[in-house]
């Protein structure tokens, strides 16, 4: 008999006896004086999810899924500090050239891992412990598949890519140094960042964050090591980064030896059609958004090469600048996106038990602190451009670089105070469950309104016009979230009278 891992006998991790209706070891019941879970809490044997403050429960599952977003974005921003430091603009502009790869990564990462966990957390809220299984075990194992191919395709056809992203000559043996050990990391990337949903759906968003700390500190220590101490300039910061994310993704691997709230066995990994489409169709929105982004950063990095190329500014400052601002951002943007990752097994949970003011109090929740932490950036944003640039580049950095970059600030991020609408809200309907609607509104911002008006607006307002679509396109994709939601909401309060 084994006592771990996925062996057909129940191991230690304290899952359910078959027929003993016990909760897993670790979930515990309701707390003494919790009075237990009231009717329609979904029959889960007294979870938390269906009884607990929908408040404790968003500190419980939002700070933990923050901190390791946070932890995530600052994967990038440490390798940007220090390469700014030690290579200048230049090997800032590589990494930019370079994010698109990282960005493919986490969108497999997302469509397996979102897509895994709310399968998981629904079916669990729906009372089918036999199930909820298989989308956690499916979703490791695609997410080991999906980061091998990403690898191999990536250095396979390295050159070309760099070149569709907008690597100048300049930047081009700056971003092949670096990608080419980036690229092996991308299987550890993708089962960190996604295995870290299934680890946080199984209630222990604690241990995600663990595993996400554990990375980047790793990471930055090897980055002060390999980069200033050795001199190993671009290979040094893509090696201490490759590092970081394998040692994430062994204690990913050693958690799943370890379920809590159901078992884990060997037949939970056999890829089946039926849970892979599943749990695609819900992961599908966040994955896109993803992709979105991706596609956007080649746009734009074109764009600036482009139309940079023609003003004072020049083709590499603007990207450099850009690249930054966006990463930048990613702060900002990881911690709204951390916030909505928090509700999704409060309103998978129940949704899946028809509990729906429950479902709504989460969603309000992270709205408001999404907010209350959009105002602060845009604060920041407004009043400190050139600080913020001041910490990413060396003595040799142009003036151009400054101004353009400032400038970029202030317009492009103008409605910062408005970003966390459409994540929070496209997050939402993956969690109950409406994929398409979710993948519909992910798809607003990037695809819908900022593409297009990338492409349209430097015609008549050359390298300005690229700074104007940020606004727009954030203002537009606020509405719709904001008309989606209020339109939901209003159908779950006609249900809940019939």
């Amino acid at each position: 008999m084994k006592e771990n891992g996925f062996g057909e006998s129940p191991g230690s991790a304290g899952g359910t006896p078959q027929g003993t209706g016990k909760p897993p070891s670790g979930m515990g019941g309701p707390p003494p004086g919790a009075g237990g879970p009231p009717n329609g809490a979904g029959g889960m044997g007294g979870n938390p999810l269906g009884y607990a403050p929908v408040r404790s429960l968003m500190m419980k599952f939002a700070i933990p899924s923050i901190v390791g977003m946070l932890v995530s974005a600052l994967y990038n921003m440490v390798d940007q500090l220090f390469i700014g430091r030690a290579v200048g603009t230049l090997g800032n502009t590589a990494t930019s050239i370079a994010f698109p790869f990282t960005t493919g990564c986490m969108a497999l990462a997302l469509l397996f891992g979102i897509g895994g966990a709310s399968c998981f957390n629904l079916t669990l809220g729906m009372g089918d412990k036999k199930r909820a299984p298989y989308f956690a075990g499916n979703a490791l194992s695609l997410l080991a598949a999906s980061g091998i191919i990403m690898s191999v395709l990536t250095l396979t056809f390295l050159t070309p890519l760099l070149k569709r992203f907008g690597a100048t000559d300049a930047v081009m043996p700056y971003a092949k140094e670096y990608v080419r050990y980036t690229a092996l990391g991308f299987p550890f990337l993708i089962l960190t960042a996604g295995g870290g949903h299934i680890v946080r759906a199984d209630g222990s968003p604690k241990m995600t964050m663990i595993c996400n700390i554990t990375g980047a500190v790793i990471n930055t220590i090897l980055d002060a090591i390999f980069v200033l101490g050795l001199d190993w300039g671009m290979k040094g910061a893509a090696i201490a980064t490759v590092v970081g994310q394998v040692v994430s993704a062994v204690i990913v691997i050693v958690y799943c030896f370890n379920f809590k709230t159901v078992y884990l066995f060997g037949r939970h990994l056999l890829p089946k059609a039926g849970i892979i489409s599943r749990l695609c169709s819900i992961g599908m929105a966040s994955c896109f958004n993803q992709i979105a982004i991706a596609v956007v950063q080649i746009v734009l990095n074109n764009s600036l090469a482009h139309y940079g190329a023609l003003s004072k500014y020049g083709a590499d400052d603007p990207i450099a600048a850009a690249g930054i601002i966006m990463k930048v951002n990613m702060i900002v943007f990881s911690i709204v996106i951390g916030l909505a990752q928090g509700t999704q097994p409060i309103e998978s949970f129940n949704y899946g038990a028809k509990n729906y003011d429950r479902v709504k109090s989460a969603f309000w929740m992270a709205i408001k602190a999404g907010a209350a932490i959009s105002i602060v950036a845009f604060i920041c944003f407004q009043l400190f451009p050139r600080q913020i640039l001041s910490v990413f580049a060396n003595k040799d950095a142009s003036e151009g670089y400054y101004e353009f970059g400032a400038k970029f600030f202030r317009i492009s991020m103008f409605f910062t105070w408005l970003n966390c609408l459409q994540p929070i809200t496209s997050t939402f309907f993956t969690s109950i469950g409406k994929s398409i609607k979710g993948v519909f509104l992910s798809l607003t911002r990037q695809i819908l309104f900022f593409v297009p008006l990338l492409l349209v607006l430097p015609l008549f307002f050359k390298i300005d016009g690229i700074m104007y679509t940020g606004p727009i396109a954030d203002g537009l994709a606020a509405i719709v979230a904001v008309i989606m939601a209020m339109h939901e909401f209003k159908d779950m309060h006609e249900r809940e009278w019939y």
